[in-house]
């Protein structure tokens, strides 16, 4: 969160750009960018997921809880900011990072991450599967309604 905070700090415009994968905090990172210039390459993806506290490395139980507790607090700040960068519900991004959600370029700008893929035309950038549309699902989705 310092980034971001330096990031929202700086006077200047921030431009982002994703090459290859920005997922967790850079995907977050990616989002903070100054709109209208956030970019992605053809062939990146980007990943959101919910705050991940690593390993808890203790038998304590209040530290377990409080463990818990801060990362709900970041769970509920992330979504807050994630929907007012992208005009998505806070309701639809707790539903889209229950589990990893990957994007192609082409999506995360759709969902509102980024605002344009940087191609330059040539032909042979942009792999044929680089398409708009999403990939087939191949494991049911439990969290449908």
């Amino acid at each position: 969160m310092g980034i971001y905070d330096a990031m929202k700090l700086c006077k200047a415009d921030v431009s982002t750009i994703c090459f290859g994968l920005a997922a967790s905090m850079g995907a977050f990172i990616l989002a903070a960018g100054t709109k209208g210039k956030r970019f992605c390459m053809p062939n990146c993806k980007v990943m959101l997921h919910q705050p991940y506290g690593g390993q808890i490395n203790t038998n304590s139980l209040f530290d377990r809880l409080i463990r818990l507790r801060e990362l709900n607090y970041h769970r509920i700040k992330f979504n807050k900011i994630y929907s007012r960068i992208t005009g998505k519900s806070e309701k639809q991004i707790e539903k889209d990072t229950i589990t990893d959600y990957y994007m192609n370029a082409w999506q995360s700008v759709d969902y509102g991450i980024a605002d344009a893929v940087i191609d330059d035309g040539k032909p042979g950038l942009v792999a044929p599967i680089g398409e708009r549309k999403q990939p087939p699902v191949l494991v049911p989705d439990i969290y449908s309604t």
